[in-house]
């Protein structure tokens, strides 16, 4: 049976399918967090509601992540002893810090614009692994990726001269977004220190629940709530929920029975799936269309090929929890 399920994962057709299907997932996350907006009524300036709305997802996607992935070990997943510090860090990391600024953003931008920033935590993450955690070193693919990348970001910024004029970035809104992506890249080579001897479901899991307690409670201590006013509501907060936990264990299986080349270089679909999925479900069809908008995606989709054509992929390709 087992080796039946490593054939059947490593085909690949299945393969692609099931990444086509995780990209999907998480390329939904943005419109589905402005739709959670205006389904929970929650307005731009109101930033204790939304901690407690990114802090109400996170809880349920630990429980989700925890449960789907004790199922698939036929085991109760529960954290060593020692790991709980390492919890903790990742939790401050990869839930805390990155979903503060990353639900502050999608409040002042838009889909389209939050989707390619978003992908931009792929070629930080390389940054921070060769300079700041000196996990690999730096290549001529990763230079010419990340430099494609970028030129992706800023072209969907209006360009160089608009970046200069002050005029294609928002404090509350890109600027939140690429500090999250600082936090996103950050996460990706925390996780992979962490996870060198602890399972990464479990590290994810657990820290994805703790980030969302500590989530919901700095929004109540701020004065936020959260109002159920019809059943779209909770039917809105348990798909945000299942985003994360659903495509991070699905990639998590095909990283188990596949090598991982093979299966990062499919992340490109991620960015992609965002910018299309904001135009149908947001009407940002102008801007997601737009000369800069398929330029701008067709450049952050070839910079993520060129940086994992090879070699090892950036960390955060490992956990791309959003």
């Amino acid at each position: 049976m087992n080796e039946q399920k490593r054939v059947i994962w490593s085909w690949f057709p299945v393969t692609l399918i099931t990444a086509f299907f995780c990209c999907v997932l998480w390329g939904s996350a943005s419109p589905a967090i402005k739709i959670a907006y205006e389904l929970f009524r929650i307005g731009s300036e109101d930033t204790a509601s939304r901690i407690m709305l990114a802090g109400s997802r996170f809880v349920i996607a630990g429980v989700m992540t925890i449960l789907f992935g004790s199922l698939i070990s036929r085991q109760l997943l529960v954290p060593k002893r020692e790991s709980w510090k390492k919890i903790g860090v990742l939790a401050l990391f990869q839930t805390v810090g990155q979903y503060y600024f990353f639900f502050m953003a999608l409040a002042n931008t838009s889909g389209v614009r939050g989707s390619l920033i978003n992908a931009s935590g792929n070629f930080l993450a390389i940054l921070f692994a060769v300079y700041l955690f000196h996990l690999e070193k730096m290549t001529l693919r990763k230079i010419a990726g990340c430099l494609v990348g970028f030129a992706g970001i800023v072209l969907i910024l209006g360009g160089g001269k608009a970046l200069l004029d002050g005029g294609g970035l928002k404090l509350a809104g890109e600027g939140a977004m690429l500090a999250a992506c600082c936090f996103y890249a950050a996460s990706g080579c925390l996780i992979k220190i962490c996870s060198r001897d602890e399972n990464p479901v479990v590290l994810s899991g657990y820290q994805f629940f703790f980030g969302g307690l500590v989530l919901l409670a700095i929004g109540a201590v701020m004065g936020g709530r959260l109002v159920f006013y019809s059943p779209a509501c909770a039917a809105n907060l348990i798909y945000m929920g299942f985003i994360s936990a659903g495509a991070y264990t699905f990639w998590g299986i095909l990283l188990k029975h596949n090598p991982v080349s093979r299966v990062s270089i499919l992340g490109f679909i991620n960015p992609v799936m965002g910018v299309l999925l904001s135009a149908l479900f947001l009407q940002e069809q102008n801007e997601a269309f737009s000369a800069a908008g398929i330029g701008a995606l067709l450049l952050v989709s070839l910079g993520i090929i060129i940086v994992n054509s090879g070699g090892s992929p950036a960390p955060a390709a490992h956990d791309k929890s959003r």
